[in-house]
């Protein structure tokens, strides 16, 4: 494992794009975690009254609400990460470094392996830096400080976490498929942001939505999904609507099967295709 994962930074550390994307979206995860406060400012700038509430106390950064709204915030950029295992699989394929690793004596098992690592690696990478956001606003703007309260809820970091695997180890099959860097990346644009928002919205509104509803959250991305994914939206709770209060265990499941169905392929597909 350590090989295998070595095997990936080694490639990766003098790339400038691996930077500039991991950098875009570790700031794109701070602006998200701290953020909220401007936009609550903003609204009562422009005159947004909430009943009679002030937007700005709505304790988005209470500890443990803060937990589940940043996370739920979070899955929104994952895209990002998954850009850079595009790029990490379609440079392999593309300059035949894939081919020479086999030909070093890295075997085709060790190099699946060993951009799963790098899925797993950038997922707990993800879910820590902003665990250390959220603590950090949670610190400067929660009311209640209390360790019960602080570490109460971090199961919402398990979702995300997996969430960002699952979508990871999608996007790693989609370019070992289509294997350009540029079509598989505006294949994820398109199919995430627009069309299964759009199919399942079909699925889920039609005049048949009866018979098809059940469809809508088993489709694989979860991109759009804020009602049955595996982080619910959190922000109704302060319109004393209920919200998700822990684990839901089928979006979990489901979760969990599409990433060993991604896997799978993945495997499937390297081992049948030829070394070019």
């Amino acid at each position: 494992m350590v090989k295998a994962l070595t095997l990936e930074w080694l490639k990766l550390r003098n790339y400038r794009v691996f930077w500039v994307l991991l950098g875009l979206y570790l700031f794109s995860l701070l602006a998200i975690s701290s953020g909220g406060v401007f936009f609550l400012e903003f609204l009562k700038s422009k005159g947004a009254d909430f009943n009679g509430i002030d937007p700005t106390i709505i304790p988005i950064y209470d500890f443990p609400d803060v937990w589940h709204n940043i996370t739920f915030l979070g899955t929104y950029v994952k895209i990002l990460v998954a850009f850079i295992v595009v790029i990490s699989i379609t440079n392999d394929l593309s300059f035949n470094t894939m081919r020479q690793n086999i030909i070093d004596g890295i075997s085709k098992k060790e190099f699946i392996t060993s951009k799963i690592l790098l899925i797993l690696a950038l997922g707990l990478v993800s879910s820590v830096f902003l665990f250390i956001c959220g603590f950090g606003v949670g610190s400067i703007y929660s009311h209640v400080f209390e360790a019960k309260f602080i570490f109460a809820d971090l199961e919402f970091f398990f979702l995300y976490y997996l969430d960002m695997v699952k979508y990871c180890c999608f996007a790693l099959m989609m370019a070992i498929i289509i294997r350009k860097t540029g079509f598989v990346i505006v294949f994820l644009m398109i199919y995430s942001l627009i069309l299964e928002p759009v199919v399942g919205s079909i699925l889920k509104y039609s005049p048949l939505k009866d018979n098809t509803a059940w469809i809508e959250p088993l489709l694989p991305s979860s991109y759009y999904n804020m009602t049955t994914g595996l982080i619910e939206v959190p922000f109704t709770k302060y319109f004393l609507q209920e919200v998700q209060s822990g684990i839901l265990w089928q979006p979990t499941l489901i979760a969990l099967a599409w990433t060993g169905i991604f896997i799978g392929i993945i495997v499937w597909r390297l081992n049948r295709k030829d070394i070019k």
